[in-house]
């Protein structure tokens, strides 16, 4: 059987740059969330966006839309064991016609280097760099 679209990780390297999206950015558990909305068409923003930058965001998706797809890290893959932090994030909408759904977290090296890669479209730098 064919794999689910949401199965199916965006591709790599330059895309369309269209993007509808929501994105849920939590300081701490405990923390009010900042919510935004982010709608780029052709890797520019649309008026409706609420994004802090928008453009940067849209042009990071359309530079590559794999940002918000991040793979699990392998199974023999090593990820340091540093903290950056207790902040979570979220994505969800659609990229190039495709469904994603990511969650972002600051647990160790691999969630670091997965929130440096797209904190662009999550509008925050996140705890350690």
């Amino acid at each position: 059987p064919a794999p689910s679209p949401s199965a199916v990780p965006l591709p790599s390297g330059p895309g369309k740059g269209n993007a509808e999206l929501a994105i849920m950015v939590k300081p701490n558990e405990t923390g009010t969330a900042a919510n935004f909305t982010l709608v780029c068409q052709n890797g520019v923003p649309a008026a409706e966006s609420q994004h802090p930058n928008a453009a940067a965001a849209c042009i990071a998706i359309k530079n590559n839309p794999a940002i918000l797809s991040p793979a699990p890290p392998a199974k023999n893959q090593t990820c340091t064991q540093q903290y950056g932090g207790p902040q979570v994030a979220t994505v969800t909408g659609v990229v190039d016609g495709r469904a994603v759904q990511a969650s972002f977290s600051l647990t160790n090296g691999c969630e670091i280097a997965a929130w440096n890669a797209a904190k662009d479209v999550l509008g925050s730098s996140g705890g350690a760099s």
